[in-house]
This record gives C-alpha cells, sequence and structure tokens, in this order.
C-alpha cells in the first residue's frame, strides 16, 4: 500500500474514533467506537486497490452520517424529538445501506494492517 493511501486510511480512522467519541450517549458511543475498530481490524488483510477505493469511500460516507447524527442530536432533544428515535433511524438506514457489513458501511483496514 503506497505510503499516501495508508495516511489517508490512518486519518480516517482517527476522524472516525474522535467523532464516535462525540455522541452523547453512553451506548451509541460505544457501538460506535466498538464497530469502526472492529471494521477496521476485518479488513487489515485487504490489499486490492480497488476493493481499498471502496471501503474508503464507504468509510467517508459513514464518517458523514456520524458526524449529521452528533449534531442532529442535542438539536432534534431541544425540539421534543427523541434521540432514541432519531439515532435509531439513521443508523437502521446505514446499514441496510452497508450491505450487512459492520456499522454504518465502516468498511475500513486496520491501522496494524497497513
Amino acid at each position: 500500500m503506497a505510503a499516501s493511501s495508508r495516511a489517508q486510511v490512518l486519518s480516517l480512522y482517527r476522524s472516525l474514533l474522535k467523532e464516535s467519541r462525540a455522541f452523547p450517549s453512553y451506548n451509541y458511543r460505544t457501538y460506535a467506537l466498538r464497530r469502526v475498530r472492529d471494521a477496521f481490524r476485518e479488513n487489515r488483510s485487504v490489499k486490492d486497490p480497488q476493493a481499498l477505493e471502496l471501503l474508503l469511500n464507504k468509510a467517508r460516507d459513514s464518517l458523514a452520517i456520524i458526524q449529521r447524527q452528533v449534531l442532529l442530536t442535542p438539536a432534534e432533544q431541544e425540539h421534543g424529538h427523541s434521540r432514541h428515535t432519531i439515532q435509531r433511524s439513521v443508523l437502521s438506514r446505514s446499514l441496510s445501506l452497508s450491505l450487512s457489513l459492520p456499522f454504518p458501511s465502516l468498511l475500513l483496514l486496520s491501522p496494524g494492517s497497513l
């Protein structure tokens, strides 16, 4: 794997962990962190450049979903919406798009495999 790909993967991994830590709910936070780590471990042996690019794109999509969800949660709570309902709907939509893979499209490589 090229150095730039390694740097991209590590940067994306760190960003996913950072954003996952921002979930206000303990349960969602720990779930997201576990799924990010598990997805990286699962895909640490991927060497195919096309598969790598696919995984990186799906991870970027997941990062965007997590960032939106973290931002929406406090705002929706102020307006009387159930935080649990909103998070659950976003997660279930993401999971259905992820082709039955770990946490919303988190098909990443493990930083240890690079």
